[in-house]
């Protein structure tokens, strides 16, 4: 018999109105496709676990999230990115039905029976110090506490806002990751400060 989590009705309590029938919604599938799952908490957000992860939903101001940990070897794999494979989810409508979304549990469910491992991709060699980009440097010299954190940062949180930002689409969303970039080193964060456990 699987478990609930008094922290996980407490998030969905919590969270904005548009959320809410989202995670009901996500979290009775999961329960339904897999009976023996376990609630948890981790990095402040919501898991389901059998036998391993088995999924994670999460909510944000204007968007809920949710994805499977093995989403890549489902047999029809959802879209969206590795965190959430339906992509940015704002309504009960950016969901498959609850059949749909049961059947996938199950899937993944039966993965974690059968120990499948996700194969990660190895690295050829180890990455180099990180190369801040012209217009971040230039905007780090303007702000002596965002350069200062983000020296004594590991280079691979270095790398995590670098990659944020050169890998913007567009000059505007560039603009505003750099500025976004500054504002959290000026505040002593990391580019994922949002998922790190809280000491």
């Amino acid at each position: 018999m699987g478990t609930t989590d008094p922290r996980v009705d407490a998030y969905i309590e919590t969270s904005a109105p548009f959320a809410k029938p989202i995670l009901v919604h996500i979290r009775k599938s999961v329960h339904a496709g897999c009976p023996e799952v376990e609630e948890t908490m981790k990095w402040s957000f919501p898991h389901f676990v059998y036998k391993g992860m088995l999924c994670s939903m999460a909510a944000f101001k204007a968007h809920c999230s949710f994805g499977f940990w093995k989403g890549s070897l489902l047999e029809v794999p959802p879209n969206g990115t590795a965190m959430s494979q339906f992509g940015r989810i704002t309504s009960l409508d950016d969901l498959p039905r609850s059949k749909e979304l049961t059947r996938l549990v199950r899937q993944a469910a039966a993965l974690n029976d059968d120990g499948v491992k996700l194969e990660r991709p190895k690295r050829t060699a180890p990455k180099g110090p990180a190369k801040a980009p012209a217009d971040l440097q230039k905007a780090l010299k303007t702000n002596a506490t965002a350069s200062a954190t983000f020296k004594a940062l590991s280079p691979s949180h270095q790398r995590e806002y670098i990659e944020w930002i050169t890998e913007a689409k567009t000059d505007p969303t560039r603009k505003k990751r750099l500025a976004t970039t500054i504002k959290w080193l000026s505040e002593g964060k990391s580019r994922n400060w949002k998922y790190e456990r809280k000491r």
